[in-house]
């Protein structure tokens, strides 16, 4: 008896987008991409020679209508996510939707109001971090008590400056450094402190080398603080100059010790040992990073929506992040605490 198969239709074909077509496509078991979807014809040409997919659209609701589709993996701007999970669920999709939720509290809340009323669908926000194996294991070991009650995390994300500035071009709908960046470590901070309620942030930031951030509000280096009302707290780096490469790093104090993920963001286990010292290559990408995270991502949302697990992270968690990462951003554009 053959397993039964995930028909996927992939939105959104940008780098990130055909990262996650070409794991669904050629390396997660019971699923298959049945069809995409882009505005750009070069994308669809790409769909149709790389994923064996000669079925494209331009629009998301056609791509709804396709026959036979079970789910969705939206990998699109941030300012359309909500109103896109809303559709599909209501064509009676799954959906997986990259992170974050929405740039918008109040949207955030309507698509949870709308999953509520398809129990029967899986919705999951793409916070990759959480199936990294490294990750997995710290998690776990924190709840097995290795370092006693955690109390502060420490979390970053330092992404390889890129001189030439293409990023700024989604410095308009990215919902800045906060929503972009940071979002990563404040959700791996909720989890990994057993998800206390927040209380309190504080936020600044600085334009180190890309100015004309300014233009949207937005910086290219920041720190925040959280207060949580249980008495933990958090604090958070994010920066895009980083001259070394791509580097997560985060660490977890308790009472009865410390934990640390990504200490040195090293490429491989190669190590040169020369006149200059002792040297590894770093990771160049958030994806080199995370390449196997995003399989077992996607392998999980696919499990989930053919019935064979359920979710371990949820809507709320989105939500969550989401309030938070809006409040740091409120925090730094008005120089001052803000509360919850």
């Amino acid at each position: 008896m053959s397993s039964p198969t995930l028909k996927v239709g992939i939105v959104g074909l940008g780098r990130l987008g055909q990262r996650h077509a070409i794991n669904l496509a050629q390396r997660v078991p019971n699923a298959e991409v049945v069809a995409a979807c882009s505005p750009v014809p070069a994308e669809l040409d790409w769909a149709a020679r790389t994923l064996g997919t000669s079925t494209g659209y331009a629009d998301v609701d056609a791509l709804l209508a396709h026959p036979g589709l079970d789910a969705v993996f939206l990998v699109t701007p941030t300012s359309l996510h909500a109103d896109q999970i809303i559709a599909a669920l209501r064509a009676g999709k799954h959906v997986f939707c990259e992170k974050p939720l929405s740039l918008d509290l109040a949207d955030c809340l309507k698509v949870e109001a709308e999953a509520a009323r398809h129990p029967q669908l899986t919705v999951m926000i793409g916070f990759v971090r959480r199936f990294d194996t490294s990750y997995h294991d710290a998690q776990q070991k924190i709840a097995q008590g290795f370092i006693g009650k955690p109390y502060l995390v420490r979390s970053q994300t330092c992404d390889q400056n890129d001189p030439s500035g293409a990023f700024m071009r989604f410095a308009p709908t990215s919902g800045g450094i906060f929503l972009d960046c940071s979002v990563h470590d404040i959700d791996l901070a909720r989890w990994l402190l057993g998800n206390p309620v927040p209380k309190r942030v504080y936020a600044s930031g600085t334009n180190a080398i890309h100015t004309g951030l300014q233009a949207f509000g937005d910086v290219d280096n920041s720190l925040a603080t959280v207060e949580f009302a249980d008495g933990s707290m958090a604090s958070f780096m994010a920066s895009r100059t980083m001259a070394h490469g791509h580097e997560t790093l985060t660490e977890v104090f308790g009472t009865g010790g410390r934990l640390a993920v990504g200490s040195n963001p090293r490429l491989n286990r190669v190590e040169i040992s020369d006149a200059h010292g002792v040297r590894n290559e770093c990771t160049p990408d958030f994806y080199a990073r995370f390449a196997d995270a995003f399989l077992i991502e996607a392998q999980e949302f696919t499990d989930a929506a053919l019935g064979r697990r359920t979710l371990s992270l949820t809507l709320h968690d989105a939500t969550q992040a989401t309030r938070i990462g809006l409040a740091m951003t409120q925090a730094m554009r008005e120089a001052r605490p803000v509360e919850f």
